[in-house]
C-alpha cells in the first residue's frame, strides 16, 4: 500500500524526530506520501518510529545524529540520497532551549548550547541539504522551526529568542540565494506546542502555563500535529510560490 497526499513520492529529511513536532511530522509526512528520513540522536526512538510508520504502510529510514554536528548531518543526508536517490525537501525542526534564566544570570554554557543547536544546527542542514538539492538538479524545499521568539520578546531566555531570531535571518538568506536554482526556504513561527519538552519547562515552572496559553488568541496550545500540517504544505508543490516566508502558526498570538 502507498498513500497518496501531499508529498507522494518525496524524499524528506526531518531533524529532531524523536519526539515532539518532528516525530508528528514524521507520522504525517509518511500518511501523505513522503519517503522520510528521521534524524536525532535518540536512536532507541527513532528506530521504534521508523518501524511504526513501515508497519502502517509508508517508508522511513531512521539515521541517528547530532546536527551540531557537521559530519553526522552529512551522512544522514547522503543516506537519503542513498536510500531514495535524491533529497526533495526537509524540516529543519531540532531545537533547543531553557526557561526561567534572566540573561545576566544565564551560564555562557547554556548560551552556546542554545545557539549550537537551534543556529549552528540549521546552519548545518542547510549547508548539506542545499547541497544534494543542487546535485540532482530538480530543486526543493526546506522548511526551518523558528517560534514567535524569533520575531518578539516572548519573555524566553534571551539565547533563545536570539537563536531563533537568527534562524529566520538565515531562512530568508537561504530563500534569497537559491530561488532561481528551485529551492524554497521558509520558516515557521510557531506558538506553544504541548511537547515532551514543553511539558517539562511547565512541570518545573507551573507558573508559565497561563501566558503560554494566554498571549494566543485561541487560547491554547498547539497540537504537534498542527505544526507538522504547516510544514507538509510548505514541502509540498502547493505551496510553489512561497519562500523566505516567516509563516505564524500561533494560535494568532503575532496577530496582536
Amino acid at each position: 500500500m502507498r498513500y497518496e497526499g501531499l508529498l507522494q513520492g518525496k524524499a524528506v529529511m526531518i531533524t529532531g524526530a524523536s519526539s515532539g513536532i518532528g516525530a508528528a511530522a514524521a507520522r504525517l509526512f509518511a500518511e501523505e506520501g513522503a519517503d522520510v528520513v528521521l534524524m536525532a540522536r535518540r536512536e532507541e526512538q527513532l528506530t521504534a518510529l521508523a518501524k511504526e510508520i513501515a508497519e502502517a504502510g509508508g517508508r522511513a529510514l531512521a539515521v541517528a545524529g547530532d546536527v551540531t554536528v557537521p559530519g553526522d548531518v552529512e551522512r544522514v543526508v547522503s543516506a537519503t540520497v542513498a536510500a531514495y536517490g535524491r533529497l526533495d525537501g526537509a524540516f529543519n525542526n531540532a531545537g533547543w532551549g531553557t526557561a526561567g534564566t534572566p540573561l545576566h544570570e544565564t551560564d555562557d554554557e547554556v548560551f552556546d548550547r542554545v545557539v549550537d543547536v537551534n543556529v549552528r544546527g540549521v546552519w548545518n542542514c542547510l549547508k548539506h541539504q542545499i547541497g544534494a538539492m543542487l546535485d540532482s538538479g530538480s530543486g526543493g524545499s526546506i522548511v526551518n522551526t523558528a517560534s514567535v521568539a524569533g520575531v518578539l520578546s516572548t519573555g524566553a531566555t534571551a539565547p533563545y529568542i536570539a537563536a531563533k531570531h537568527a534562524v529566520i535571518g538565515l531562512t530568508k538568506a537561504a530563500a534569497d540565494e537559491y530561488g532561481e536554482k528551485g529551492i524554497r526556504v521558509n520558516s515557521l513561527v510557531v506558538g506553544s506546542t504541548l511537547t515532551e519538552l514543553m511539558q517539562q519547562v511547565l512541570d518545573e515552572i507551573p507558573a508559565l502555563h497561563e501566558p503560554f496559553v494566554g498571549r494566543s488568541a485561541q487560547k491554547r496550545m498547539a497540537d504537534p500535529t498542527e505544526i507538522a500540517q504547516a510544514a507538509a504544505w510548505l514541502l509540498s508543490g502547493r505551496a510553489s510560490f512561497v519562500t523566505g516566508a516567516a509563516m505564524p502558526v500561533d494560535g494568532g498570538w503575532t496577530a496582536k
